[in-house]
């Protein structure tokens, strides 16, 4: 397709700076309004991440395919979920899974959705992520356990999501003494039902726990476990303020 190039390099940002990872809009035509604001948001997007059909889906859907386009010729990462449903996945669904990511849509790299957190997980995760670099010949790998996991789990991926709930939730949340050990952009915050008027809290929560990359939304988790994300939220403009050097229009 003419829309897709090969992955560039993802402009730098300040030490100290937010990005946003987005944790998966809605299909671009349920929600074109949300894929077609990202690209304008340049370097404070640290990912976007692509669910077509609960993964790649069993054929190329051109509207991902422009809008996945359109996002990584504005150096925006791209990449594809994978759902380790809490590590019950099989290695074969998994790799069959990222071939068609990669192959279909250019990612740039993959979340692994529904991460375990335990240590006797690892060394199949170190398997998996390994068959994936593999893959992509490097790329960007985020673990997404939703808390904090063993610490082992810093060493194999790129990122960890070890915040993923609501405010209530979020506003009371500790870091555990190990992650000190490892810069901001290694951790990732997901937090939905937050009210526009603790955005500053949040803010400052997220940096005095050591998380370089957020996503916060006013949307709520009522419906599924996926619907808080699937559109931007309320205060979309007040967030691009604070994140890279992204401008919303």
């Amino acid at each position: 397709m003419p829309y897709l190039t090969q992955p560039g390099t993802q402009p730098a940002v300040s030490a100290g700076e937010l990005r946003l990872g987005v944790p998966g809009y809605a299909h671009p035509l349920l929600a074109p309004r949300e894929w077609d604001a990202l690209p304008s948001v340049g370097a404070g997007v640290h990912w976007t991440v692509l669910n077509v059909a609960d993964g790649p889906g069993e054929r190329p859907d051109p509207h991902c395919l422009e809008a996945a386009g359109r996002l990584r010729n504005a150096q925006v990462r791209v990449v594809g979920q994978l759902d380790l449903a809490g590590g019950q996945r099989s290695f074969g669904a998994l790799l069959s899974d990222a071939h068609r990511f990669r192959d279909w849509y250019l990612v740039d790299g993959f979340y692994l959705d529904r991460c375990p957190t335990e240590r006797a997980a690892l060394p199949e995760l170190r398997r998996v992520v390994g068959a994936l670099r593999d893959l992509l010949g490097g790329g960007h790998l985020v673990t997404a356990h939703g808390t904090h996991p063993h610490p082992g789990y810093a060493e194999v991926a790129d990122q960890l999501v070890t915040f993923s709930g609501p405010w209530h939730d979020y506003r009371w949340s500790q870091a555990p003494e190990w992650t000190a050990a490892y810069p901001p952009e290694r951790f990732c915050h997901l937090v939905h039902g937050l009210p526009r008027g603790h955005l500053a809290q949040a803010l400052r929560i997220a940096r005095w726990q050591g998380a370089g990359t957020i996503w916060f939304t006013d949307r709520t988790a009522k419906e599924s476990r996926s619907a808080c994300w699937e559109t931007m939220p309320g205060y979309w403009d007040a967030i691009v303020s604070q994140v890279g050097t992204g401008v919303s229009e």
